[in-house]
């Protein structure tokens, strides 16, 4: 025993270890040792020698002997890594013969799957050991509430949780609080929050170690059920604590008191977020708020915000990029919308499809269309390619400046690239095409938008009243009347006045209806 002891000790010899092993086991008088049996294992997990780690296992048997119980759980979490599971499922029925060291192996099994995600495995080897008559230990409770948790069965967490408490079990605080924890986000998240908010208080009355993700969980599912007052209270205690880390927390609040209109609580909840909890706001919350303002306050409150927040020190990503700068567009800021732009660009984010797609149409409203296209040109070199909206724009300014040529290479490009045009992007081809009097152009892309099911707007018909009259298509001009009405489009009464001019013309009055 102690030759093979040194052999195993040796790294220079281990590998010899085995089979002086076996040629051991030959001896009448042979009978392995803890210590013996505590290299060997070692031995056989870091050659990852599997198939021997049965045969070993049967001499635990055999010997009536079992390796210390740290050995023996080190065993069987090693199995479980390497996916051994049915070297798992022996060497559980082995430990059963000692209860203690059936404690943590059935312990280190559960712990295993559940970093393996296999859950259902998990609450498997908790009926084994129930089954087998093995007392759990708090670890053993944790880890099949935890299975419980993720399995989504917060029924199943509730009752572990009841049962460890009935059995008064001596835990250390860290297992209690984590317990709790699961608890009460098991609670929460099927919809007992008050549920949870009572283990909660039971929680805190017993001392255990409270949890900054206890109080997010808390305070998350309080907003999900719309109870805002006592999610405010738990955050306020929370943020007394220095209990607030989790940044969803905080999104969760901005966007409750967004959803109410309580703008000037989301500013002060993102600047407690960066002052008392010293966390960063993340470009998701920051572009929430300005998002907010834009909707509840108009563009100009969003704008204002935005340089408040920025003033203070929030760093904006590209979500809030691309939505300032629309709200710079939307307020007539071009200049400022334009210097945010290239303060995106020069922090590498340069693959923003809104944002070109704001400042192209922008430098087309001012009447700048080469650098409109240069910046087209530049977003194609970098790999991020135009969409329908910026197409639009594209072909709404140089319809505007009568360039037809550049109007139908855009219009082809789009046809090659496989970018599917719009109503937006017919009403402008067909008005370009309009103010250079090319009226059998306009003719030919509304039957092709009638064709692929678009719907007549006021913007599309207005055009075409006109482009119809101008070449005597009355019944034409009737059919677009009579198609506008049954598909519910409102006539208003200059698209009525132009309609009728045109039939007088043809002496044609009697016929509108």
């Amino acid at each position: 025993m102690i030759f093979l002891c040194g052999v195993l000790r040796d790294p220079k010899s281990e590998e010899l270890a085995y089979e002086y092993y076996k040629k051991a086991k030959e001896k009448q008088e042979f009978r392995p040792e803890r210590p013996m049996l505590k290299l060997l294992i070692r031995y056989l997990i870091q050659s990852e020698k599997w198939g021997l780690v049965l045969s070993v296992a049967d001499d635990f048997k055999k010997y009536s002997v079992l390796p210390d119980s740290y050995t023996f759980s080190t065993l069987v979490s090693s199995c479980i890594r390497a996916r051994k599971f049915k070297v798992v499922e022996g060497l559980l029925e082995i430990s059963i013969s000692d209860s203690k060291i059936a404690v943590l192996a059935f312990d280190s099994a559960m712990k295993g799957y559940n970093k393996l995600h296999m859950y259902g495995s998990t609450l498997s080897v908790h009926e084994k050991m129930k089954l087998a008559g093995i007392p759990l230990d708090s670890g053993c409770y944790f880890q099949t509430m935890k299975a419980h948790h993720k399995l989504g069965d917060a029924g199943g967490v509730v009752e572990m949780f009841n049962e460890f408490q009935s059995r008064k079990i001596d835990s250390k605080p860290m297992i209690l609080s984590q317990m709790y924890k699961i608890l009460c986000e098991s609670l929460g998240r099927s919809g007992q929050v008050f549920e949870a908010l009572e283990y909660f208080r039971d929680m805190k009355k017993k001392g255990i170690l409270e949890d900054s993700s206890i109080y997010s969980s808390l305070i998350c599912s309080l907003v999900n059920i719309r109870e805002v007052k006592l999610a405010e209270e738990l955050y306020k205690e929370a943020q007394e604590k220095r209990m607030l880390k989790d940044p969803e927390t905080f999104l969760k609040l901005v966007l409750i008191y967004m959803e109410g209109g309580q703008m000037e609580k989301t500013v002060e909840i993102v600047k407690e977020m960066k002052g008392t909890a010293k966390l960063k706001v993340s470009d998701c919350i920051f572009c929430a708020v300005v998002n907010g303002f834009s909707k509840r306050r108009g563009f100009d409150a969003a704008v204002k915000v935005y340089e408040e927040l920025k003033y203070d020190g929030c760093e904006p990503g590209q979500v809030t990029y691309a939505s300032v700068i629309n709200a710079y567009c939307r307020v007539g800021l071009y200049s400022k919308a334009e210097i945010v732009f290239f303060e995106m660009e020069a922090k590498g984010f340069d693959k923003c499809v809104v944002a070109y797609s704001s400042i192209i149409s922008m430098y087309g409203k001012t009447g700048r269309p080469r650098d409109a296209m240069r910046l087209v040109a530049k977003m194609k070199l970098k790999g991020c390619q135009p969409n329908t909206w910026i197409y639009n724009s594209l072909v709404d300014m140089h319809g505007r400046a009568k360039d037809l040529r550049r109007v139908e290479k855009l219009w082809k490009e789009m046809k090659r690239r496989k970018v599917a045009p719009d109503k937006v992007t017919y009403t402008s081809i067909i008005s370009a095409y309009s103010k250079s009097k090319e009226y059998e152009m306009c003719v030919r892309f509304f039957h092709e938008y009638r064709i692929n099911g678009g719907v007549i707007d006021g913007a599309i018909a207005g055009i075409m009243v006109g482009v119809f009259s101008k070449i005597s298509r009355i019944d034409e001009l009737l059919k677009l009347l009579r198609d506008m009405k049954s598909e519910g489009a409102p006539i208003d009464e200059r698209l009525y006045i132009s309609a009728t001019n045109a039939m007088v013309a043809k002496e044609l009055r009697g016929k509108v209806t």
